[in-house]
């Protein structure tokens, strides 16, 4: 699934831009409501392969990342995205359920700006996307 609303709107507009990269539909609508009500702009994708060109193409102020897609490592994902002059200022919240402390500390290890638990609440996800983007 793919959400991009309105390409031109996006490339144009002063909002800021949220990029979910989930392979589960309903989180990504969920995201996606909780990023509208904010008031923001949205890109969900459900491809972590594609995650990269689409940050770098789009620029987004923020990436919620989840940990485990189908077909790539969101760990080894984040890592590109850091590597990549074009993507590494971008903050990255990893939004996953592999919830035991040992895990927690491996992602935030790895560097990721922030860790957010699913199945989460949607007050803490509108927080952590709200002090991101305000931070940067």
């Amino acid at each position: 699934m793919e959400l991009y609303k309105n390409d031109e709107q996006q490339r144009t507009s002063e909002r800021p831009l949220i990029l979910a990269v989930e392979d589960n539909e309903d989180n990504l609508l969920i995201i996606d409501y909780i990023v509208d009500s904010l008031n923001y702009r949205f890109i969900g994708e459900a491809d972590g392969k594609k995650t990269l060109l689409i940050a770098q193409e789009f620029q987004p102020n923020l990436i919620l990342l989840d940990i485990m897609l189908p077909e790539v490592n969101g760990i080894d994902l984040f890592h590109s995205l850091k590597q990549d002059k074009l993507t590494a200022h971008i903050p990255v919240i990893a939004v996953t359920a592999l919830a035991r402390v040992e895990e927690r500390e491996r992602i935030l290890e790895a560097g990721f700006d922030a860790y957010v638990s699913k199945p989460y609440m949607l007050e803490e996800i509108e927080q952590a996307i709200c002090h991101y983007v305000k931070q940067h």
